[in-house]
């Protein structure tokens, strides 16, 4: 029997909030959220689905890893409930609820108005603690419903960007790459470990890669493993023996899952443990990493992670709490002709994640490089179709990229909005790997995880371009420039 087919979808809404304390007043506020249903939503039933997101209460609290749950059961049982849970700026957690009943009489109000009481998460605290209750109301605003409706998606329960059987390199002349970058803001230490599985046109399949750490005070360290030869039947990195609740890398040296890394080399050995709670971020069009109709695809199953544990470099210990960055997978046929890539945190809420390439398919060397451009921030990404960035409308509006070193460019517009990122890779901070494709061929990777980044985004008022935000990141950008 096939699984039912959940839904994915992101609301906005705000309102203001009486504190329960002291100071009193009303209070702005503003939920950003995402729901993730298990199953169907059952209009005539109940469902329960999970809610992660940020809760923001002025000057009081500024979550972005809210949690809880939502039941939708507006028909059977005549209601829909909130229940939020999140961490307030005076440490202590608390809980929003809220609770709105649908009914025919007033659809509109009953339907977008949301009633909400704040409590202590846990009520049987002493007494005299100066946690604090509230009561508000929230608005669902009419002008943010295309924006609600275009959130929308339908994945089935396999379909997921880290899947196991999503392109393996089963068959000759493929690769697969799990790859790992992250900062520690503590030392400001950026990290890269990189793990392939690639089986060539002639030879034995075999797994390798390898580990850097980008020092703020010293050269970048770079440090292989493998190469690790597969038995010709394998179809992933374990072969048929890896357990189907167990995809990623597997090899004698390392191990790349989406909770865990771990591996040693001559000099480095690691052991993290990863989280994430965002969906995956789709660089590539969804259709061309399910469909193979690129010559490689890249996807980014988790873009906002967190890395705790502890790397060793030369015994020494560098130990790693809360470090961000992103677990990411490249599948195809190998390497482009050239490339540039960026990943950049560009602050506590939003993610940038860029590819602009040349494929080495004889029709296509000869192209302008593709533009793959996604940026997050408040569970959002933009564009909002994963093809706009690279093909634009009908061909027109289409992103453009220069990837050379040591500084690339992307420009680009869609939907109101324009951007303009400049990545530089200074050569103190950067290590240039050779990469051997399954048919041989070469390129060398040239890698900063302490690359500099340089963000505009403006926004169309009018026949003008006005200043809507710029991030001005220095140090803890994750970027590399490929060539031939």
């Amino acid at each position: 029997m096939k699984a039912r087919r959940g839904a994915r979808f992101a609301e906005t809404m705000t309102g203001t909030l009486r504190l329960d304390t002291a100071e009193g007043g009303s209070r702005p506020v503003r939920l950003d959220l995402r729901v993730v249903t298990p199953g169907a939503i059952r209009l005539c039933g109940s469902t329960t689905a999970a809610l992660t997101g940020r809760v923001r209460i002025g000057g009081w609290a500024d979550d972005l890893h809210a949690s809880g749950r939502i039941l939708i059961a507006p028909l059977s049982q005549g209601r829909i409930d909130y229940h939020v849970r999140f961490t307030a700026l005076d440490g202590h957690d608390y809980v929003l609820e809220g609770h709105k009943s649908p009914t025919w009489r007033s659809p509109r109000r009953s339907m977008t108005v949301l009633p909400i009481r704040l409590r202590p998460a846990q009520e049987e605290d002493d007494r005299e603690s100066r946690s604090a209750g509230g009561q508000g109301l929230l608005r669902f605003r009419l002008r943010t419903l295309p924006s609600f409706a275009a959130s929308w998606r339908f994945p089935r329960s396999a379909e997921s960007a880290e899947s196991a059987e999503t392109l393996t390199a089963a068959r000759r002349g493929r690769l697969n790459v799990w790859y790992s970058t992250f900062t520690d803001s503590n030392t400001g230490i950026g990290f890269w470990f990189h793990h392939e599985l690639v089986r060539p046109v002639s030879g034995t399949p075999y797994t390798h890669g390898w580990a850097a750490v980008y020092q703020p005070d010293r050269p970048p360290v770079i440090d292989r493993f493998g190469p690790h030869s597969l038995p010709e039947s394998a179809s992933s990195s374990l072969g048929g023996s890896i357990p189907a609740q167990r995809p990623g890398f597997h090899s004698p040296s390392a191990i790349a899952t989406a909770h865990q890394l771990r591996g040693a080399t001559e000099h480095l050995t690691w052991d993290l443990k990863v989280s994430a709670d965002c969906a995956p971020l789709h660089t590539f069009p969804r259709l061309a990493w399910k469909r193979r109709l690129l010559p490689a695809v890249h996807a980014v199953p988790q873009a906002q992670a967190r890395y705790t544990g502890s790397v060793r470099l030369d015994g020494k210990l560098l130990p790693l709490a809360d470090a961000r960055g992103a677990n990411a997978r490249i599948a195809g046929r190998g390497n482009a002709h050239h490339w540039a890539w960026l990943h950049a945190d560009l602050d506590d809420d939003t993610v940038l994640e860029v590819v602009t390439a040349v494929s080495c398919l004889p029709l296509l060397r000869h192209l302008p490089p593709l533009v793959f451009l996604r940026l997050r921030g408040a569970g959002r990404d933009w564009p909002r179709g994963d093809w706009r960035s690279s093909l634009g409308v009908m061909g027109v509006g289409r992103f453009r990229g220069r990837p050379q070193l040591p500084t690339w460019t992307v420009q680009g517009h869609a939907g109101g909005r324009r951007i303009t990122v400049r990545v530089h890779l200074p050569e103190g901070r950067r290590t240039a790997v050779a990469y051997t494709d399954p048919d041989g061929s070469r390129a060398v990777c040239h890698n900063s995880e302490r690359a500099d980044a340089h963000v505009r985004l403006e926004q169309r008022r009018g026949m003008r371009w006005q200043p809507e935000r710029t991030w001005d990141v220095r140090g803890t950008a994750h970027a590399e420039v490929g060539l031939r």
